[in-house]
């Protein structure tokens, strides 16, 4: 792995700015565990399968470290001390407090969840894309993985709030129809999915889904 990349701070590594929201960390994240990804062409050629790990587990580390408003706070307070941060002029004020689409900190009430749960409806109804699609009468997991990529989603932020296997997401959004789970199982995760996203009507969704995915193995 380039050493350049091991030395920069971790608001360099997701290219942000140090002020930069939690739903501009969110995007930064997602877009880079796609350029650093094992599949992808972008960045294919220039690691090895060692480094590409590397960064990929600082690019996570990063992403945890920012999106939680203390551990934000305690990493911009030793960036700072290095001086490789200058104090914002709000230091003394509250600090921000992230309305991410998954944050499960136990330390908060319920109202910055509703505000996340808005606050992707929002997203949802104003993206034509996500409109598009869903209202197609097949539902792919191709589909299902492009809506969560418009909506600016991380799969692993799937994975951590449905408690679905990061192989099980993957192999549904790849539409890798035999090494899907059985059906039984297969449709409460895809409903899981759904509600994750705050993608509605489920039990239609999750049955045009089930119907793609009858057909695939069929073929």
């Amino acid at each position: 792995m380039p050493k350049d990349f091991e030395q920069l701070n971790y608001y360099d590594m997701l290219d942000i700015k140090p002020d930069a929201s939690p739903f501009e960390v969110r995007h930064a994240y997602n877009a880079a565990m796609q350029v650093y990804h094992p599949q992808s062409l972008v960045s294919y050629s220039f690691f090895t399968g060692e480094e590409r790990r590397k960064i990929l587990s600082l690019i996570e580390k990063a992403y945890q470290t920012l999106i939680s408003e203390q551990a934000r706070k305690a990493y911009d307070a030793e960036l700072i001390g290095r001086g490789e941060l200058a104090p914002s002029a709000d230091a003394a004020s509250p600090a921000r407090k992230p309305v991410g689409i998954f944050d499960i900190s136990r330390g908060h009430a319920v109202r910055p969840a509703l505000s996340a749960h808005e606050e992707l409806k929002s997203r949802i109804a104003a993206s034509a894309l996500v409109g598009e699609i869903l209202s197609k009468n097949e539902l792919r997991g191709a589909d299902l993985k492009q809506i969560r990529e418009e909506l600016g989603v991380a799969i692993e932020r799937v994975a951590q709030e449905t408690k679905i296997r990061l192989d099980h997401l993957r192999n549904m959004e790849d539409d890798q129809a035999t090494r899907l789970p059985a059906p039984v199982f297969l449709k409460g995760f895809v409903k899981s999915y759904l509600k994750c996203l705050c993608l509605e009507p489920q039990e239609d969704l999750s049955g045009r889904y089930m119907d793609t995915v009858a057909r695939l193995l069929k073929k």
